[in-house]
């Protein structure tokens, strides 16, 4: 079997141990790396840049709905990220394939179920749960949205995601490692690409395609 590297995103340690139960056996060698906050996930990201997948909780402390999926899927464009939520229902399951992850699963799933999803990603697949194809968005205002983010460059994304966590350009700054004046370009790109005048009305975007999400 194919040496495996798999990152479990949870801050329920419970259901962590659920999805390593339901990973076992993917690989007679197989890395299980776990993560209980977004920090926590991201910097396993970065000491793992080889990993296979992620399994990303929607709601984890240190980070708000779809933000966290978004600033991943920016950060570490090559890692496939498979959303695990108990908030199962078809806009939640469609946000989640349209901002980038390449499947979701439901955590009421059974073992099985998770682990075919989980083998589904790592042959190439897309993975939704049986039944749930996502549907078209009927919010043509967050269809439109949808449609703005995507053109955001990955460090884009990751300044907006930066600015929905309330950080001063200076901080991100300091974070991404550049200066401000290029984080206001970014900014100023920005609000240019989502049609907005202020960081203030991004952010409000931004937040509605963050519906509450159930842990």
């Amino acid at each position: 079997m194919q040496a495996l590297t798999i990152i479990i995103a949870d801050d329920h340690p419970l259901f962590r141990g659920a999805l390593k139960q339901a990973v076992q056996g993917l690989s007679a060698n197989l890395a299980i790396l776990e993560a209980g906050d977004f920090e926590a996930a991201r910097a396993a990201s970065r000491e793992h840049p080889d990993a296979d997948l992620m399994l990303l909780d929607l709601a984890m402390p240190g980070v708000s709905g779809f933000s966290g999926l978004m600033s991943l899927r920016a950060e570490f464009s090559g890692l496939p990220i498979v959303v695990v939520s108990a908030s199962d229902d078809s806009a939640t399951i469609r946000r989640s394939l349209e901002l980038g992850a390449s499947g979701f699963i439901s955590k009421s799933s059974g073992l099985d179920d998770i682990r075919h999803g989980v083998q589904a990603v790592l042959d190439g697949d897309i993975w939704a749960p049986e039944g749930q194809v996502p549907v078209v968005e009927e919010d043509p205002g967050v269809s439109e949205l949808l449609e703005r983010l995507r053109t955001l460059t990955p460090q884009q994304s990751r300044v907006l995601t930066m600015l929905a966590e309330g950080l001063l350009n200076k901080q991100i700054a300091y974070e991404l490692g550049v200066s401000e004046a290029t984080i206001k370009a970014h900014v100023s790109a920005i609000l240019l690409k989502l049609n907005v005048d202020s960081r203030t009305q991004a952010v409000i975007k931004l937040s509605k395609i963050n519906m509450p999400l159930v842990a």
